[in-house]
C-alpha cells in the first residue's frame, strides 16, 4: 500500500484537489444527468467540475510560486486551504458550485486560522468539516433538506463521532454522507418523483470519496463503480418520510426564468442588505465569501434588476446571465427528463449589465465583457455548456474576440454539440441577429437568416479617447471624444451628443430602417432623445429604438439595418 499522509498538511490538500478534481470528471456527466432539483437543467457535475478546477489551479499556483522562489519547505497547510477556498470563490458556478465553494471557505477558516498548526490532525479535520458545513448552510437563504446541505450535515456530523487520525475521520464524513445521499429522496418529493437522488450530494460524496483517498491510499467502497441505489433511479413507489420543520418549500411551478451570478466586491454590511433585496426578487439564493469579495448566485424573472442590486452594493463583475429556457422549469413544475438538453441555444458575449439583462429576455445566454476584461475560450466554453443544448449560435460581438470564439466553438463541437459561429463585431449587430432568431427553424436556415441581419447591420461607436493617439480622422488627444464607424474613427469632438450626431448622420446618408441606440452609464440624460429626434426630422420611415447598456465600455452604441 502507498504511503499516505495521515494528518492533513498541504500536500494532502494539493493530492486531494487533483484527485476530486478526476472524479468529478469521471462523474460529470452522470452527475448532470441525475439533476433535477433546484432547476433541471443538467449542469451540476458540469459546475461542480469547473468550481474544483478553479480550486484546484489556486492551489497549484501557490506550489509553482514557492518552487519558482526557491522556497524551502514550500507552502504550509493555511497558504494551500486559503488558495483552494479562493480559487473556488472565484470560480464557483451555479448553485451548487456556489455551496462547494462555501464548504471549502469553511474548511479553511478552521484549518488556516491564526492557531492552525502546520498540519490538521483527526480532530482539527473533523472541526473543519463541521465549520464546512454550518457556513454552507447560512449562505443559503432558505435552506432545503434533502440537498447537498442535508450531506454535507450528515458527513459532519459522522465526522464528529470518530476519535481517530485524519483518515479514519475522512471514512466517517464518506460513509455518513453516503448513507445521507441514498435517503435525499425521503427529504425532497421532486427527488423521489424523479426517481433519483440530489446532484449537489452526490458531487459531494464524490469529493469525500476523493478525500478518503488522499489520507488512507483506499478507493472507498462505490467510489470507482456505480452504486446501487445511488446512481440508478429509486424505487418509483418509495413512499416519501415527513419532511424535516426547517424543509422550505420546493419552488412552484413555473420558477425564474433566469440564473444570474457574479463576483462582487463589496463591505459587509452592503451584503446583507443586498442579501434581504436578491430574496425579494427571486429564489436559490446563495451568497458566499468575505473579507470583501463574495460569490452571488439567484434565480430570478428580472436579471437586470438583480444586477442593479449588486452595483448598489458595491462592484459587481463576471456576470452570467442564463436564460432557463421554455424546455426547463423550476423543481416542482413541468418535469423533463433530468438529462435532456434543449434544441438550440444563443449564447452571446456582451459589453454592459443592461445589454446582458437584454439578451437574456430574448432567451440568451450573456457572458458579460467589462473593459480591459474580454472573457477567455474557456469561459465561453462554459457558457455553451451552461445553455445545455444540441445546437448553439455564438455571437462574439466584438472582432477582437473572433478567434477566442473560434477555438470555444471547436472544443465544444469536440463534445458533441454542434456550433455556428456568427462573427459579430458589435453588440448591435448580435441584436439584430437575436431579433431574426427562430429556434423552430432548421438549424442551417436560421443560422443565414441571423448572419444575413447581422451583415446588414453597420455598427457605431462613441467613447473617450485615454490617449493621444493617431487615427483614421487625425489625431486626437487624451479627452477628445471619439465617433466610430465599423470600428474606425470617423468623426474626433468636443461633445459627446454633437459627436454622435454627426456619426448618426454619416450612417444614414447611406440608408437605413432601423436605428438601435445602446446608451451606456457615462452619456448625457438627453443624447437619445437628441438622436431620436434627429431620426424623426430628418429621416423619413426610419424608426429608432433606445436601450440603456449600463457600464459598458463606450458612452454609446448605435446601429443602423
Amino acid at each position: 500500500m502507498p504511503q499516505v499522509p495521515q494528518t492533513f498538511d498541504a500536500l494532502a490538500v494539493r493530492a486531494w484537489c487533483g484527485l476530486a478534481l478526476d472524479a468529478l470528471g469521471r462523474a460529470r456527466e452522470e452527475i448532470d444527468a441525475i439533476n433535477v432539483y433546484p432547476v433541471a437543467d443538467g449542469d451540476t457535475g458540469t459546475n461542480l467540475y469547473l468550481t474544483l478546477e478553479s480550486a484546484a489551479t489556486a492551489v497549484e499556483a501557490v506550489f509553482a510560486g514557492h518552487e519558482a522562489g526557491g522556497a524551502h519547505p514550500g507552502p504550509t497547510l493555511a497558504d494551500a486551504v486559503r488558495a483552494m477556498a479562493h480559487g473556488a470563490l472565484i470560480g464557483a458556478r451555479g448553485n451548487s458550485g456556489t455551496i462547494l465553494a462555501q464548504l471549502l471557505r469553511g474548511m479553511a477558516q478552521v484549518l488556516a486560522g491564526d492557531d492552525a498548526p502546520p498540519h490538521a490532525d483527526g480532530r482539527g479535520l473533523g472541526l473543519a468539516l463541521r465549520h464546512a458545513a454550518d457556513s454552507a448552510r447560512q449562505a443559503v437563504a432558505h435552506p432545503v433538506e434533502g440537498t447537498v446541505l442535508t450531506v454535507a450535515s450528515a458527513a459532519a456530523d459522522a465526522a464528529g463521532g470518530v476519535d481517530g487520525d485524519c483518515g479514519a475521520v475522512a471514512r466517517a464524513a464518506h460513509e455518513g454522507a453516503r448513507a445521507a445521499l441514498a435517503e435525499t429522496p425521503d427529504r425532497l418529493e421532486v427527488l423521489r418523483r424523479a426517481g433519483v437522488v440530489d446532484a449537489g450530494g452526490r458531487g459531494l460524496v464524490t469529493v469525500l470519496a476523493a478525500l478518503v483517498e488522499t489520507l488512507t491510499g483506499e478507493t472507498p467502497r462505490g467510489a470507482a463503480a456505480r452504486e446501487p441505489g445511488l446512481h440508478a433511479r429509486v424505487d418509483a413507489t418509495h413512499t416519501p418520510a415527513e419532511p424535516c420543520a426547517d424543509t422550505a418549500d420546493a419552488p412552484g411551478p413555473g420558477g425564474p426564468a433566469f440564473e444570474v451570478i457574479y463576483l462582487l466586491e463589496a463591505e459587509d454590511a452592503a451584503v446583507a442588505r443586498l442579501r434581504d433585496r436578491l430574496d425579494a426578487l427571486g429564489d436559490s439564493l446563495v451568497v458566499v465569501g468575505g473579507d470583501g469579495l463574495w460569490n452571488v448566485h439567484v434565480h430570478v424573472d428580472d436579471a437586470g434588476a438583480a444586477v442593479e442590486a449588486g452595483v448598489e452594493a458595491g462592484r459587481p463583475y463576471r456576470i452570467r446571465i442564463t436564460h432557463f429556457g421554455a424546455g426547463d422549469a423550476h423543481a416542482g413544475g413541468a418535469e423533463r427528463t433530468p438529462a435532456e438538453r434543449v434544441q438550440r441555444a444563443v449564447v452571446a458575449v456582451v459589453p454592459g449589465e443592461g445589454l446582458a439583462a437584454l439578451y437574456a429576455e430574448a432567451g440568451a445566454t450573456a457572458v458579460l465583457a467589462r473593459p480591459g476584461e474580454p472573457p477567455a475560450s474557456g469561459e465561453l466554453v462554459q457558457a455553451v455548456r451552461r445553455a445545455h443544448a444540441r445546437e448553439v449560435v455564438l455571437l462574439p460581438n466584438d472582432a477582437e474576440l473572433r478567434h477566442t470564439a473560434a477555438a470555444a466553438a471547436e472544443q465544444v463541437r469536440a463534445e458533441g454539440v454542434r456550433v455556428a459561429l456568427i462573427p459579430t463585431r458589435s453588440a448591435v449587430q448580435g441584436i439584430a441577429a437575436l431579433a431574426v432568431h427562430e429556434p423552430e427553424r432548421r438549424f442551417d436556415e436560421d443560422v443565414v437568416a441571423m448572419t444575413s441581419a447581422a451583415g446588414a447591420t453597420r455598427y457605431a461607436e462613441v467613447t473617450v479617447a485615454e490617449r493621444q493617439s493617431w487615427t483614421m480622422a487625425g489625431i486626437c488627444q487624451a479627452g477628445d471624444v471619439l465617433g466610430l464607424v465599423d470600428g474606425d474613427v470617423a468623426v474626433i469632438g468636443q461633445d459627446v451628443t454633437e459627436t454622435a450626431l454627426a456619426v448618426l448622420d454619416r450612417m444614414l446618408a447611406a440608408g437605413g430602417e432601423l436605428v438601435t441606440l445602446v446608451v451606456g452609464d457615462g452619456a448625457p440624460e438627453s443624447v437619445a432623445e437628441r438622436l431620436e429626434a434627429r431620426v424623426r426630422e430628418g429621416y423619413l420611415a426610419v424608426d429608432t429604438v433606445a436601450y440603456h447598456g449600463g457600464r459598458q465600455g463606450s458612452v454609446l452604441l448605435i446601429g443602423v439595418e
